[in-house]
């Protein structure tokens, strides 16, 4: 039977800000360990969405396709879905909707994921393009991305809390992304208001770190004189 109660994340948010970029992982081997994630490709490349088992490629260009099983990835979340209802939320940004998922879900000192189902406006989305060794900065690399705007549209919200202690490892708070129903608009969520959606979300009581320790120029790096919260915050 499927683990619903475990996080398995790839990498760290921390390794992305002095450029660790490198593709550690092959979507086939995270796909073992989910059918629902979210991440970003080799070299910043785009930003990816898993939904129901199939990894949507959201690339700088707009353009949307199904990732193969070789695509390679420095950081990735993924589960395996068993959503609960939460609750119809209408009319909130998404500030306020976060305020609200933390304040229902009671759930502010542990992992979870949600989704959001519905219509949104004024939606901001965001895909890096590829980078090629040797790599920059996270903050440098995000710098060459394309920024997406929608009036309206319908989709789906996939989102993940981390606990703010965990923050360096993952992003703490809120990490959304977002896919049309049409699939012909996505990426990471930059901002947005929820016009009608039915919010869902599924606790964890485990997070399974996983590190590239395959990786030599990882394995190698000193962090200790990266601005790891600052370049996320900037780049979040």
């Amino acid at each position: 039977m499927p683990n619903h109660i475990t996080l398995y994340q790839h990498g760290t948010l921390a390794l992305l800000v002095p450029g660790l970029l490198k593709g550690t992982v092959s979507m086939g081997e995270l796909l073992k360990h989910g059918d629902t994630g979210i991440g970003t490709g080799e070299g910043l490349d785009g930003e990816l969405i898993i939904l129901a088992g199939k990894p949507y490629h959201v690339h700088a260009t707009g353009d949307i396709t199904l990732a193969s099983d070789s695509l390679t990835m420095p950081f990735a979340n993924a589960h395996f879905a068993r959503y609960a209802p939460l609750a119809e939320l209408e009319n909130v940004d998404e500030e306020e909707l976060n305020r609200q998922i933390v304040s229902l879900s009671r759930a502010s000192n542990t992992f979870f994921s949600i989704e959001v189902k519905g219509t949104f406006s004024n939606i901001q989305t965001r895909a890096a393009a590829k980078s090629t060794p040797p790599y920059k900065t996270l903050t440098e690399t995000a710098e060459n991305q394309s920024v997406f705007t929608r009036d309206q549209i319908t989709g789906t919200l996939l989102g993940y809390y981390s606990p703010q202690v965990f923050n360096g490892a993952a992003v703490g708070g809120f990490h959304h992304h977002f896919i049309s129903n049409d699939h012909q608009f996505g990426g990471h969520v930059l901002g947005f208001h929820l016009v009608k959606g039915d919010v869902s979300y599924q606790l964890f009581d485990t997070f399974e770190q996983h590190l590239p320790v395959s990786d030599k120029d990882y394995m190698q790096h000193d962090f200790s004189n990266d601005d790891i919260q600052g370049s996320i915050q900037k780049s979040e």
